[in-house]
């Protein structure tokens, strides 16, 4: 898969390498986001369908897990496209 960062997305990510006391929880993205990238159906990113957005054409949002079991764990939010093996973040933040 190929993963495309929104400007938010990036935004996001940014911020996270910019503040020294969230290095664990930007190793956490980064493993994620590698993950994402090799095997999309792996255990630890629990992803499943983020009922509450849809994307800027109508996409199922879907969530994947960066932490679990943490207080205001990080969560990224991606849909599939814009092209085929490709999937696009559109955030990466704690969960709501």
């Amino acid at each position: 898969m190929k993963v495309i960062l929104t400007a938010e997305a990036l935004q996001n990510l940014t911020e996270l390498e910019a503040d020294k006391g969230l290095a664990k929880r930007l190793k956490a993205v980064r493993k994620t986001l590698g993950l994402m990238e090799t095997n999309l159906r792996h255990p630890s990113l629990s992803t499943h369908e983020f009922h509450s957005l849809a994307g800027p054409g109508g996409e199922k949002i879907f969530e994947a897990y960066a932490e679990n079991k943490t207080a205001a764990a990080f969560r990224i939010f991606w849909h599939y496209g814009p092209g085929k093996n490709t999937l696009t973040v559109i955030a990466i933040a704690a969960h709501p």
